[in-house]
């Protein structure tokens, strides 16, 4: 017997809520309800966190209600389901008839209708053809059904890699959320059309690279045809693509769409990123695998409180007001493992959250407008943030050339919440709470460097330069007769040029002014590269360094000064 099915014996009354098995008609409901339809959506009442947490691992959990959990079941999870002996109901799917599709082009461009795939991939092709400065049509992969997965990017000098940060909004991984799919290609309308004459549309455009990928999973949306017609959650083969992402606690099947989208976001450096969904109105933040809060909570929570106090301004009474007034740290309201929120921020030390739009998963074409409107402020103010935080750039402090650095905060950072420094111009974005903060940049080949005291501000960009010294330089690497010290006087790091009689191993001592011993180690030195030797320890003062080579016994001593 092989380890998952020993697993899942094990797992087997864990799960199982009532003894007495369902009726032999509701399974067969519930198996002709996939066969019909592709999923079938069902409730069971809340089994206790732990429970729940294991649940998440085999089946997808839709959302957490109380003392209700929704669970959407496919034809890879019904017969698991099944066994499991659970208690459930099947939710009564929507009414198809108020998913209107557009007639046409023109129609589906006035964004209150869905349009056919046909019309979608018009649409997007279109904008790239009529602004074709600002607007950039590239594909980030296809589905199983070999459907395309369409990303737009606007921006001015849209053809350059240009220094500005890369933000990513995305849209329906679950193909059955449709409200975001909309809402995305409405943005993209908006921010091409009003470039020339809204100033906030210019100052996104003209300062960020804006990366718009409306539909995440064409196979779960179009299931039927060219037509949303009994769209699904999960992709041509039955599997949540938001529950597909590398994790340290899953390894499913990786599908096509995940391979590629993890492909595409490895390419880029997306400094903020969301993901629409609906089933809900809430913003979610991570982390959602995990009960730890990330090391920038505060940032994270603040980012989303904003979103839906923005909607709160615009919106009706009651919208977007789920859990706490519409916002949730992911993990508190239910853990789900593989989710792209966890590997965008984890992974790739991007700041990504989940942005749940509508109750209804399938917003009716009567309520496109609405939706629109409560939210376009919160969408351009979120990604506003891409501007403010600490905007930098690291170089190296001889040549100028930029350098690929790690940037750490001490004692804040934990689980990949640093970020690093671009490798094409040692550009970097650290997007943090309010305060002061000290950083810290490592590199290979370079000296340890700290910047004290960053001030960040709400709302505002700090802008900062670091130059970090390299282990080597044109200096260390001449022929010299005797000791190079430098810098000299030195309050962090002394370096060495070597002498040829002092390659090797060779013993180090540190003797003060007045002749005390207060250093003595071996040291194993390399021709052409100096000897760094850490003066931080050091009180202020003059010291001689002796250093003698173990073979030869030559000797070689230098003065140097340490000051604080």
């Amino acid at each position: 017997m092989d380890s998952r099915h020993i697993l899942l014996l094990f797992l087997l009354p864990l799960f199982t809520l009532n003894l007495s098995a369902q009726g032999i008609s509701d399974d067969i409901s519930l198996r002709e309800e996939i066969s019909r339809y592709g999923q079938a959506r069902i409730t069971i009442a809340f089994p206790g966190t732990g429970k729940m947490n294991d649940l998440a691992q085999f089946v997808s959990v839709s959302s957490v209600r109380g003392k209700s959990v929704e669970i959407v079941l496919t034809p890879l999870t019904i017969d698991w389901f099944i066994s499991q002996q659970f208690d459930f109901a099947i939710i009564e799917r929507p009414d198809s008839k108020s998913v209107i599709t557009a007639a046409d082009l023109n129609q589906a461009m006035e964004w209150e209708s869905y349009p056919s795939y046909t019309q979608y991939d018009s649409i997007m092709r279109s904008f790239a053809n009529t602004y074709p400065a600002l607007c950039l049509l590239d594909t980030i992969g296809t589905s199983i059904y070999g459907k395309l997965i369409l990303v737009l990017k606007i921006s001015d000098n849209v053809t350059e890699d240009e220094d500005e940060p890369e933000t990513f909004y995305s849209s329906s991984i679950h193909g059955d959320e449709t409200g975001g799919f909309i809402l995305m290609l409405r943005l993209a309308d908006y921010l091409l059309k009003n470039y020339s004459t809204n100033s906030r549309a210019r100052n996104l455009v003209d300062n960020l690279e804006l990366w718009i990928n409306p539909l995440a999973n064409p196979d779960g949306t179009y299931r039927t045809g060219n037509k949303i017609s009994s769209p699904v959650r999960a992709n041509a083969n039955g599997y949540d693509l938001n529950r597909n992402f590398p994790d340290p606690s899953t390894s499913p099947t990786r599908q096509k769409e995940t391979l590629d989208m993890v492909k595409f976001m490895r390419e880029h450096n997306f400094v903020i990123s969301a993901n629409f969904h609906s089933g809900e109105e809430v913003v979610n933040y991570p982390w959602d695998r995990w009960s730890r809060l990330h090391a920038d909570n505060d940032w994270f929570y603040n980012v989303s409180r904003k979103y839906a106090d923005t909607v709160h301004l615009h919106a009706a009474s009651g919208y977007m007001d789920y859990l706490e007034n519409g916002v949730t740290n992911g993990y508190d309201w239910y853990a789900i493992y593989g989710g792209r929120q966890d590997f965008m921020t984890y992974e790739l030390h991007g700041r990504e959250v989940t942005i749940e739009l509508h109750n209804s998963y399938v917003t009716p074409s009567g309520q496109l407008d609405l939706l629109w409107q409560y939210n376009w402020r919160s969408l351009l103010g979120y990604l506003d943030n891409a501007l403010y935080g600490i905007h930098g750039k690291v170089e190296n402090a001889v040549t100028g050339d930029p350098v690929t650095a790690k940037v750490f905060i001490k004692g804040h950072d934990k689980d990949s919440s640093h970020v690093y420094s671009e490798k094409l111009d040692g550009s970097f974005v650290r997007l943090l709470a309010p305060g002061f903060w000290d950083l810290e940049f490592t590199a290979f080949g370079y000296l340890e460097t700290a910047v004290n005291d960053v001030v960040v501000v709400d709302g505002q960009k700090t802008e900062i330069i670091v130059e970090m010294e390299p282990i080597l330089n044109p200096v260390d690497t001449i022929a010299t007769p005797v000791l190079i010290l430098y810098p000299n006087p030195s309050d962090e790091y002394l370096r060495v040029v070597l002498p040829s009689r002092q390659i090797g191993i060779i013993n180090v001592r540190i003797i003060t002014s007045l002749g005390y011993k207060v250093a003595e180690y071996t040291e194993q030195t390399i021709e052409g590269c100096p000897l760094i030797i850490n003066v931080k320890g050091l009180a202020a003062g003059a010291y001689t360094l002796v250093l003698t080579n173990s073979v030869t016994k030559f000797s070689d001593k230098s003065r140097f000064v340490v000051v604080r």
